[in-house]
């Protein structure tokens, strides 16, 4: 039996290469891994004794060689395969064992430049892996160390089963793929449009005890993406305490954390069910969380918080006198995190330092029947300065403070969304209502007697004056949406008919 082994990642190669000598396997092998295995004390030969051919072009071309693909292509069941090796006197490949080069954590690197992402394109390896992978029922392919001791003892009690390595072969096939979709993303760097093709990479992250609901599987995978980093995204959080998080916990997570860092300010936000019930932001943490529990202590129960700073101490304190699922932060001061530890039921999540930013544009996929719906996210940076106010009255200053708050927290709750807010307290929020004027009448209602003097944010526009003219009868002062409904002229003529102040962005927020 004989084996290639050339691998980047030499996790417990060495381990496993001797045990492959112990059971009598010839290896060959190239560069750094012949250093490493030569370096352990374990016999192996070189690619260039296999092929009888030296590494040439300062190492690019080095197994691409008929003694190599011939040993791994032939098929054994057939005579004339095994008569024309026979007559080319190329010897059988029996095992592969390849990973391939980091092109993710390579290019990554804020210096890296063309010629070193070139340079960190494998193509010997996919070759290899590719050929093992199309002739498994007679080649093993190994990319994987975590399959290293479950194949050694395979091998030592017999052999490994076409099951097995139809198995490896599916891994082998998908690493490449995986492999080839990161150099395809870091290419397509710099180009607006949409490819006619495209793959994504995904890596599992987590096994999930099940889905939404009890009856569905479920498993968070990572995205692997060349350009972008999980830091500061709810894929490289680092769980601190706590059980495993949940389906449910891992979306509702991932929506306070963007909730809270669509503020520059310091600012905390109670999330339920993806929306916002309550937001709030403050310079003291402990006040900015006690402004944004009052928003909705009812549903606040059983929720997540997410704040954009280091939580304190007083912050921990707060936190700890209702019951929630997750606390996410950029981090801890050390005597808060041993108080919040105290809730054995609280899972913790670490985001890490708001340092890290996306050199490439992430693209939103939505799932519908057959296929996906693809899109840029909604991360636009708006300027108030563009905005329009079309009444009569202009906000004060205050109410304008106020009206930015209140939009900017509408792009995070479901359409048909609707903020109430004062100062930058969130007071009420309607999400998801097929009406307009139901999501301000829930709003009014969340928001009870503070509602008097509050302004209103709405993600789209308003269709009718119905839900300007609620909102002002319940005590609101101040209006922002993006315009450009056909009944433009009612609803301004609406707001002057109650002194409202009214703003237009023109930019619309849809949250589905």
């Amino acid at each position: 039996m004989r084996a290639i082994l050339s691998v980047s990642d030499k996790t417990g190669i060495s381990d496993f290469a001797r045990g492959l000598a112990d059971l009598g396997v010839e290896l060959f092998s190239t560069g750094g891994t012949k250093k490493a295995l030569v370096e352990a004390g374990i016999t192996v030969r070189a690619i260039s004794d296999l092929t009888g051919f030296p590494e040439i072009l300062g190492g690019r071309v080095k197994t691409l060689h008929p003694m190599v693909h011939g040993g791994i292509l032939a098929r054994r069941q057939l005579p004339s395969d095994m008569d024309e090796l026979d007559r080319n006197q190329i010897g059988l490949i029996d095992m592969v064992v390849v990973n391939l080069y980091p092109f993710v954590e390579t290019v990554a690197k804020p210096d890296v430049t063309l010629d070193d992402a070139l340079e960190n394109i494998d193509i010997g390896g996919p070759t290899m892996v590719r050929a093992a992978a199309k002739n498994f029922p007679n080649v093993l392919i190994i990319v994987d160390p975590g399959d290293y001791e479950s194949m050694l003892e395979k091998l030592r009690s017999g052999e490994a089963s076409q099951d097995e390595r139809k198995r490896l072969a599916q891994k082998a096939f998908q690493h490449v793929a995986m492999y080839d979709t990161a150099i395809a993303q870091y290419l397509r760097q710099g180009e607006t449009d949409f490819p006619e093709d495209m793959t994504i990479a995904l890596k599992k992250q987590l096994s999930l005890r099940y889905g939404e609901n009890p009856h569905q599987a479920a498993t968070f995978y990572r995205e692997e993406r060349s350009g972008a980093t999980s830091q500061n995204k709810i894929a490289g959080a680092k769980q601190l305490w706590g059980k495993e998080l949940s389906f449910n916990n891992i979306l509702d997570a991932d929506s306070a954390w963007r909730a809270a860092t669509e503020f520059d300010d310091a600012t905390v936000a109670i999330i339920k069910h993806t929306n916002p019930c309550g937001l709030a932001s403050h310079s003291d943490l402990a006040e900015a969380y006690r402004r944004a529990l009052s928003g909705d202590p009812v549903s606040a129960f059983g929720g997540i918080v997410a704040v954009n700073r280091l939580v304190d101490s007083p912050m921990a304190e707060e936190i700890l006198k209702t019951f929630y699922e997750i606390v996410i932060a950029p981090g801890y001061e050390d005597d808060a995190l041993k108080a919040l530890k105290g809730k054995k039921d609280l899972r913790i999540l670490d985001m890490g330092p708001l340092n890290a930013a996306d050199e490439v544009t992430p693209l939103d996929f939505r799932r519908v029947g057959g296929g996906f719906l693809v899109q840029t996210p909604d991360t636009s940076k708006e300027d108030p300065k563009t905005w329009k106010v079309v009444t009569k009255r202009e906000p004060t200053q205050e109410e304008m403070e106020s009206l930015t708050f209140a939009w900017k927290a509408a792009r995070h709750v479901k359409s048909n969304a609707i903020v109430l807010a004062k100062g930058t307290t969130l007071l009420g929020m309607g999400a998801g209502q097929p009406s307009r004027v139901d999501s301000v009448e829930i709003s009014v209602k969340k928001a009870e007697d503070e509602v008097n003097g509050s302004v209103l944010a709405s993600d789209a526009m308003f269709p009718f004056p119905d839900g300007i003219e609620a909102a002002a009868k319940a005590g609101a002062t101040a209006v922002i949406q993006p315009g450009g409904s056909i009944r433009d002229d009612q609803v301004i003529e609406a707001a002057n008919n109650y002194n409202l102040a009214m703003v237009f962005t023109g930019t619309r927020h849809f949250k589905h």
